[in-house]
């Protein structure tokens, strides 16, 4: 049976390929950023309060940082670059950071670990999967209403 290609399949397909890019670009920002955070947090002996919010302010500057670089790098200016960043990636870095968090607190043991424990690391990885998960479909939202385009 062979495969008929439609301009609307190939589209839905360029959508989910591209949103999914824009959660990758996001999840390498938001994520060196949050994981930065725990070990600076964890390795200065920071409560959990404190080491969670040094995460996120640095989840965001790393998600933010990552979206300014390659506008700036076309020649586009701050004010631009920086509206554009906070309105085609801010609710994504947002949810991404809030599920992160989440995971992160409420899988046992992961806020008490050491940075040599399995179970820190285990922590750190099972809050990117799943920042990664609830964040895809505000990408693919966005890169289907033309908000957000990553090439």
């Amino acid at each position: 049976m062979d495969h008929i290609h439609t301009e609307h399949n190939d589209k839905e397909v360029s959508y989910f390929r591209l949103a999914f890019s824009a959660t990758l670009h996001c999840l390498l920002g938001c994520g060196l950023g949050e994981v930065a955070g725990m070990i600076i947090g964890t390795m200065l002996a920071m409560d959990n309060h404190s080491t969670m919010i040094l995460a996120i302010i640095l989840g965001f500057i790393g998600g933010f940082g990552l979206g300014i670089i390659p506008l700036k790098r076309a020649g586009f200016s701050w004010k631009f670059a920086i509206k554009q960043v906070f309105i085609a990636e801010g609710l994504s870095i947002a949810v991404m950071e809030t599920f992160e968090v989440l995971v992160q607190v409420y899988t046992p043991g992961v806020m008490e670990a050491g940075l040599t424990d399995a179970i820190f690391w285990y922590g750190m990885l099972l809050g990117l999967i799943a920042g990664f998960i609830a964040a895809y479909p505000i990408n693919y939202i966005f890169v289907k209403k033309g908000v957000r385009h990553m090439h």
